[in-house]
């Protein structure tokens, strides 16, 4: 009678966790999250495989749809002469219920003429780990010094890990 009870348990156990992750994967009613799932201090990493480029930095977002940045590009010692990273960046994002979202950058690139763009980047982007992790691509850009809206082809992709110990939730 013992063995038919742990039998049955095992069961229904192995049932549950398959259909929760159907549920997940598929995405079912198991993901929520929201502007809110994005808070505290994430790294990221940028890499263009279209100009061969990097970029590593750190955001700060504020649960309710914004954020702010400051980067490093790769080439930075070579173009601008620093090993500074460049600041004053902010943006704004928007998370649906299902884990997936966009990202918008103002780059605020100083020098820039006015009624050309400062440079934007927008993103779309996946959250997965509760909000531990972002993974995103680049869909588009305006470029600094060109017109407000032009939109830049690449292939690009961008990775945010919340900056925190395993105890931090």
């Amino acid at each position: 009678m013992k063995s038919w009870a742990l039998k049955g348990m095992l069961g229904a156990a192995i049932a549950l966790s398959a259909s929760s992750g159907t549920a997940l994967a598929g995405g079912g009613d198991g993901l929520r999250c929201s502007d809110a799932t994005l808070r505290g201090d994430y790294a990221f990493s940028v890499v263009d495989l279209t100009t061969q480029s990097v970029v590593v930095g750190l955001a700060e977002f504020d649960g309710r749809g914004g954020f702010a940045q400051i980067d490093y590009p790769g080439d930075r010692l070579r173009t601008a002469g620093t090993l500074d990273f460049r600041t004053g960046q902010t943006g704004s994002y928007n998370i649906n219920a299902d884990c997936t979202g966009t990202m918008e950058i103002d780059l605020n690139v100083q020098g820039v003429p006015a009624g050309t763009s400062h440079g934007v980047i927008h993103n779309v982007i996946v959250i997965s780990n509760g909000g531990r992790s972002i993974h995103g691509v680049v869909a588009g850009a305006s470029l600094p010094g060109q017109p407000i809206g032009t939109l830049s082809p690449n292939q690009t992709r961008v990775d945010f890990w919340k900056v925190a110990s395993e105890q931090d939730d």
